[in-house]
């Protein structure tokens, strides 16, 4: 019977890869369009330690009471895919 090794180091460079990079981008660009004002909110793709992220956030006062009275980034990932 084959035992399954897996390679941490691979796993470790696919989850800071360019390509991973470029599917968290179109995952918070939906996000983003989701909320109906993309011009209030921001996204940013970065690499951390251990793997890519994207971060979705109010960039003024209005998104900022906007998100605070109506949890709109949390409804906006509810209507990802």
């Amino acid at each position: 019977m084959n035992k399954f090794v897996l390679d941490k180091k691979g796993v470790g460079e696919l989850l800071k890869s360019e390509e991973i990079q470029s599917v968290l981008d179109a995952y918070g660009q939906q996000v983003q369009s989701n909320t109906g004002s993309t011009k209030d909110y921001q996204t940013q793709v970065s690499v951390g330690k251990v793997r890519a992220n994207v971060v979705i956030r109010c960039i003024n006062s209005n998104s900022v009471k906007d998100n605070l009275k109506n949890n709109t980034l949390l409804k906006a990932l509810g209507g990802t895919k």
